[in-house]
């Protein structure tokens, strides 16, 4: 007999509304080895993240990886952690706040928007159950990957899936695939390079570093690679950009497997030992500042830079809280609710064409 998590009290009096969940990676609790290690176990047992037969991996896992890796990341954690916890959930925080607020000055009502992540706190499944006892009847998810991966868009909707399956009373389901190539993803990018340039002069190279994969994802169809380079691309026209002007590359490597390259660590290498003068990098793939930009490429990669020759190194932040990009994916948000949640105005004319046809008064 099914198991299913028992629904919230049914009303009349109420109108059903429309949720809007945000999706992100997750974090651990706090930079520390006893935070990390449930979460390292979370993240790492996922079959989407980890491709290799189970029983190896579980060895691997438990018998070396939770046993040091744990104690090695707390001190990366603790490098660039704030006074209000992880930045990837403030950030995730702060824009599901600004997000909801600019919806709202678009004129959508009824609308529950709010945030969960993939792994950690706080879960789908809590998020959601606080949404349908909100009165959610029809729920839009969108991960906060601008490129599909199995291993982070894919995972995130199974997780979401996985707790729609416990409901009894299932909501309306639409998810957005990827915005790899919005226009205004894209243009928000661009503004965030241009406000660089001009508080700190441009430099003579642009690198782009996206989150890497195994490369035999992409030989299994996999459409990350090519979805990552298409943003490098569509960026580089919006700036004016040459080929030589710029550089996508890969980082974040793990393993002894091949991973989609060029790796950002060998391009630095490189790009240091050509003496370049002033480096700017940025890492269109993440929307919020979290440890693998704050950590891995603004220190791990000035060093790398620097320690090769190269000259000045200037760390473009993330999207994060920036105006453009909160209009942006509101934007797309709106597009994507279609049908669900218009605006008044916009209702207005198929409510009369709807009275017209039932023979009724307008």
């Amino acid at each position: 007999m099914a198991d299913f998590k028992p629904e919230p009290p049914f009303r009349h009096d109420y109108a059903p509304k429309t949720g809007v969940l945000l999706m992100n990676l997750g974090t651990p609790q706090a930079p520390t080895a006893k935070a990390l290690r449930p979460y390292l176990k979370e993240f790492l047992s996922d079959r989407r993240v980890i491709e290799i037969p189970r029983a190896l991996w579980w060895l691997i896992l438990n018998g070396v990886i939770l046993n040091t890796r744990p104690a090695q990341s707390a001190k990366k954690y603790a490098a660039i952690w704030e006074k209000d916890g992880s930045p990837l959930y403030t950030h995730t925080r702060k824009q599901t706040a600004l997000i909801k607020g600019q919806l709202g000055e678009m004129g959508l009502r009824n609308l529950v928007v709010d945030f969960a992540m993939r792994y950690g706190e706080p879960s789908v499944e809590n998020v959601i159950a606080r949404m349908r006892e909100q009165g959610v009847e029809r729920l839009l998810v969108l991960p906060l990957y601008p490129q599909y991966a199995a291993s982070s868009s894919a995972t995130a909707l199974d997780q979401v899936f996985r707790s729609l399956m416990k409901l009894r009373n299932m909501p309306e389901l639409r998810t957005v695939r990827h915005f790899h190539d919005d226009p205004g993803y894209i243009r928000a990018l661009a503004e965030q390079v241009r406000a660089h340039w001009r508080q700190h002069g441009r430099g003579e190279k642009l690198v782009m570093s996206f989150h890497g994969v195994p490369r035999f994802t992409r030989d299994k169809g996999d459409p990350y690679h090519c979805e990552c380079q298409k943003t490098g691309r569509l960026l580089a026209e919006e700036l004016g950009l040459t080929q030589q002007e710029y550089q996508v590359c890969f980082q974040s490597r793990f393993g002894r497997a091949e991973w989609l390259q060029p790796y950002t660590s060998e391009v630095l290498t490189q790009l240091g030992k050509d003496k370049t003068g002033k480096l700017d990098i940025l890492c269109p793939g993440f929307i919020a500042d979290c440890l693998e930009t704050l950590e891995e490429i603004a220190m791990e990669g000035k060093e790398t830079f620097l320690s090769h020759g190269g000259g000045e190194y200037r760390y473009i932040s993330c999207l994060n809280e920036n105006p453009q990009w909160i209009l942006a994916i509101s934007t797309m948000i709106k597009q994507n609710l279609s049908g669900w949640c218009e605006a008044p105005e916009e209702n207005a004319p198929l409510r009369q064409q709807r009275a017209q046809a039932l023979g009724a008064k307008t």
